[in-house]
């Protein structure tokens, strides 16, 4: 009853302010919990196997992508091949293993991690079948699409050649 009392006499602003803003557990345990996490963290992870470790650097690597495409930066070191290279380097593989994998030549294969040619879509979908659905084609593809917006919107060369082949442009007046 004293209880009912006392909580009656603050307005519920006063009360979501006390819960919300009132860390009710002292620093000394908040470390304390911190560092058995920590150490709980360890021993999962020395118990995993050589699988559960490479699943976990694939989602790793997926989350990297979806971060980065979701965000309106464009980074010139975050391109599709750059991605694909830290994919083949998770798997140990060289580049002629992995190519053979996928069914790719490795010349396609060198053009696309040397960044003078871009994925198919058949290429994409094989990445997708070939990690077992852990980093799906749609991530893939929007680092593709990523680099073709950035270079659609920033080449001024490519645009300049491309007015030749246009003619009777619109014109418009008064335009506000």
């Amino acid at each position: 009853m004293k209880n009912q009392k006392e909580i009656e006499k603050y307005s519920p602003e006063e009360l979501v302010e006390a819960v919300v803003f009132k860390n009710p557990i002292p620093k000394s345990e908040l470390k304390e919990a911190a560092e058995e996490l920590a150490e709980a963290r360890k021993d999962k992870r020395k118990n995993q196997s050589d699988n559960q470790v490479l699943y976990s650097k694939m989602l790793q690597l997926r989350f990297l992508m979806e971060d980065y495409t979701a965000s309106l930066i464009y980074d010139e070191n975050q391109t599709f091949a750059s991605f694909l290279k830290s994919y083949i380097k998770l798997l140990y593989k060289t580049n002629k293993d992995f190519a053979e994998d996928i069914d790719l030549k490795q010349t396609e294969l060198s053009l696309i991690l040397n960044e003078h040619r871009l994925p198919t879509a058949k290429m994409i979908v094989r990445l997708e079948i070939h990690s077992n659905n852990a980093i799906p084609a749609l991530s893939w593809s929007r680092l593709v699409e990523k680099q073709r917006e950035y270079k659609l919107e920033n080449d001024i060369e490519f645009k300049q050649e491309q007015k030749k082949f246009v003619k009777n442009c619109l014109e418009f007046e008064n335009v506000i």
